[in-house]
């Protein structure tokens, strides 16, 4: 059996790498010049910035990275994890709502913050123990026929959450064409090159709350709430979130043969001008479905494109990359903080990452600062004045930023990624990221399946489920293997 994988960020090395050592012939392909999409690095005067991710969850005995490592033989490299694992400063405040792994520790310190609110973060850590108990079931979703409704809904874990439930709220190569039995497609030209904080709808993995007067509390949960569990929060990896990936691509590599039938694609080498079709029999699309619509061509079923056309907009994101000298940074400072602010009378908060000395990402006596937020892709996509917004929003970050590090005189190096820059560097339309979003109506039994309406043409990564995040990435790549690994057999008829 032969796969074309296009794209190799996380749910494309995964699946190609799954596919490989269960014998297939796999064959992956990414259009950039590195691996791992948004969990990628760069370089910028000696400095190592990660693009998007820069910690990695499912890591501990059971979790599904430690799982698929496992599997794989591949060995993790260095990694430590974070404790605490986020300080949260919440507006107008200077001391940070610290979110330790010890959950004796953490009890304490939620107890110290939120007088009286023990019956939330108690029920927080039900539902997020059962959503884990269900998630290690592997479950197919959405289930394609009734059989495998039943087996999804089967067992305590499914059940739980009839009376646990909780309202969050909305919260190189390219390919140029796909075509399918021999046809010749129009072109499907690739593209250009939990709420988490109050009130705006800024997703992440984590959750923020927020004090609404004395002894009062609410809050909103995300992949790695508060109250989860701490052995399961992210991982700081040396050389980046993406470097447990690049074993995976030399698992890979070297797999690959040619082979003929009935779902083609047409490559296109960007350096070269070189254009060429391969064969195989099936093809996985690393891709937004966005993007996968648009490669499919005539051949986007035209309920599918209508589907998906009705998805509500992703999420795009502003970065800010700053160099700086060690001095810059405060004493005991987290690798990871959250910094919910209100500025120009909107709320808005900064997801932010510090290096750690030895770490690789900057030379002896310095650090890198990234700092992320949501924003809105018309804000970006429209009739504005690109460069001035974007040296606007970068002078903006630095401003919030310096009321917690000491960046006056500091900072040696400094630039910004927006949804355009996102746009250009991963292909991803419209520069999005994090999915299709964690709303009800396109999660879950809801969701976009793996397996999509064209024969032989299959979805992974943030556009299925579980969804955005690391862990969750890699969930649908194993998800995909199981199901193809199941109608293998019928593919070689």
């Amino acid at each position: 059996m032969r796969a074309l994988v296009i794209g190799a960020g996380i749910g494309g090395l995964t699946a190609g790498a799954l596919l490989a050592q269960r014998g297939w012939q796999v064959t992956v392909c990414e259009q950039a010049a590195v691996v791992g999409g948004c969990a990628s690095t760069f370089r910028r005067q000696g400095f190592g910035f990660d693009v998007g991710a820069t910690q990695v969850a499912g890591l501990e005995p059971g979790g599904i990275h430690h799982r698929l490592f496992g599997e794989l033989g591949v060995a993790l490299p260095e990694h430590h994890p974070c404790d605490p694992a986020c300080a949260v400063f919440l507006p107008g405040e200077t001391e940070p709502i610290s979110v330790w792994r010890d959950p004796v520790r953490w009890q304490a310190e939620r107890q110290r913050q939120f007088p009286g609110s023990e019956p939330f973060w108690q029920f927080m850590a039900e539902l997020f123990a059962v959503g884990w108990r269900f998630q290690s079931r592997d479950p197919v979703l959405p289930p394609r026929h009734g059989s495998g409704l039943v087996a999804v809904a089967a067992g305590p874990a499914l059940g739980d959450f009839g009376h646990r439930s909780l309202h969050v709220g909305d919260g190189g190569r390219c390919p140029a064409r796909i075509s399918v039995r021999g046809r010749s497609p129009a072109a499907g030209v690739f593209g250009s090159a939990t709420q988490a904080l109050f009130p705006s709808q800024c997703r992440g993995n984590g959750a923020v709350v927020r004090r609404d007067g004395p002894g009062g509390f609410a809050g909103t949960a995300g992949f790695v709430p508060f109250a989860g569990q701490h052995a399961g929060l992210g991982r700081w990896f040396g050389g980046g979130p993406a470097a447990p990936w690049r074993g995976i691509a030399a698992a890979v590599s070297g797999r690959g043969d040619r082979a003929k039938d009935r779902p083609q694609v047409l490559w296109h080498d960007r350096r070269t001008g070189e254009t060429w079709w391969e064969t195989a029999d099936v093809v996985v699309a690393n891709l937004p479905v966005q993007n996968l619509v648009r490669l499919l061509g005539e051949f986007a079923p035209a309920g599918y494109r209508r589907r998906v056309q009705q998805l509500p907009p992703g999420s795009v994101a502003f970065v800010t990359y700053l160099g700086v000298n060690r001095a810059a940074i405060p004493a005991g400072c987290p690798p990871h903080l959250q910094l919910a602010d209100t500025w120009h009378d909107y709320e808005r908060s900064l997801f932010v990452s510090v290096s750690q000395p030895g770490d690789g990402r900057a030379p002896a006596g310095m650090a890198t600062i990234t700092a992320s937020e949501f924003s809105r892709p018309e804000l970006w996509w429209g009739e504005t004045d690109y460069r001035a917004q974007k040296q606007a929003y970068l002078e903006e970050a630095i401003a919030r930023l310096g009321r917690y590090f000491a960046l006056a005189g500091n900072i040696v190096h400094a630039e910004a990624g927006t949804p355009r820059t996102f746009a250009r560097y991963t292909g991803r339309d419209g520069g999005v990221v994090g999915g299709v979003g964690m709303r009800v109506s396109e999660f879950g039994p809801f969701g976009l399946a793996n397996r999509t309406p064209v024969p032989h043409v299959w979805l992974v990564g943030d556009s299925t489920h579980p969804g955005e995040g690391t862990a969750g990435v890699s969930y649908s790549a194993l998800s995909l293997v199981q199901q193809l690994a199941g109608s293998s057999t019928h593919l070689q008829k």
